[in-house]
């Protein structure tokens, strides 16, 4: 009783108002009498989901799928490497940390078509760019938290003839794991976003390879139902990641609940 009270009170505003949404998007697709190729109701959406699940939603869901998790676990092994590796070099700092930045500012939507050049209808591009969009904030995130370690820590450390590596596992990384959590949940809810693109700039399955063919025949519900599995799908990324730091983590939770 007493998880369910603290489910509800930390959950409960987020619930009403999302049902307040919904019935508002009811209430107004009936009263103004929308066409369902324009704005669909959201029990014609349910209703879509179910129908089209076995036919069309459950391969292209279980594709974006696949995407989102290999190229999410691809981010967090190269933005954790990456990060690292800057940190342990000034050197490598200056030189590669601004073209880290860099490599942000160029749109997805401009890279997404070259990738789907250079390596086809495949799903490699579409692991590069889920990799290239998530990579970066575990990169700042980690390196933050590696900078933001206790000078006391690492003195205390070096008094005990500590060395470099020992440092670093004992201290730094363990200092570092909120802030690396934070890049990762950043990360979670970017991934599902940049698998979409790069099935929208080549793909022969997934769900923006279903929502590319729903636009022009104007199947807006099969077009919500496809984004309310993506929906669904960056949610549980996140929450997934949120465990995971709950877990490994669990200082960090007492100091924000204090």
């Amino acid at each position: 009783m007493t998880r369910l009270k603290e489910s509800l009170r930390q959950y409960g505003p987020a619930g009403v108002i999302v049902l307040a949404v919904l019935g508002a998007w009811k209430l107004a697709t009936s009263v103004f009498g929308v066409e369902e190729y324009i704005l669909p109701a959201p029990d014609e959406v349910i209703t879509t989901l179910i129908d089209r699940w076995d036919r069309t939603l459950s391969s292209a869901t279980w594709v974006t799928l696949k995407e989102v998790v290999v190229g999410f676990a691809i981010a967090v092994a190269a933005g954790l490497l990456i990060a690292c590796a800057l940190h342990f070099s000034a050197i490598a700092r200056r030189a590669i940390y601004p073209l880290l930045i860099g490599s942000q500012t160029i749109p997805v939507v401009v890279i997404a078509p070259i990738l789907a050049i250079i390596f086809g209808y495949s799903i490699t591009p579409k692991l590069i760019l889920v990799a290239l969009l998530c990579f970066f904030p575990i990169v700042v995130g980690t390196l933050d938290g590696l900078a933001a370690v206790d000078p006391q820590l690492t003195r205390m450390m070096r008094t005990l003839y500590g060395n470099r590596w020992s440092i670093f596992l004992r201290v730094e990384f363990p200092s570092a794991l909120p802030s690396m959590f934070t890049g990762l949940r950043l990360s979670a809810a970017y991934a599902a976003t940049a698998a979409v693109f790069g099935e929208y700039s080549g793909s022969t399955d997934g769900l923006g390879h279903v929502m590319r063919q729903a636009v022009p025949q104007l199947q807006s519900a099969l077009v919500f139902a496809a984004i309310a599995l993506l929906t669904a799908m960056s949610v549980a990324l996140f929450v997934l990641v949120t465990l995971l730091e709950n877990v490994l983590v669990p200082w960090a939770k007492e100091g924000k609940n204090r």
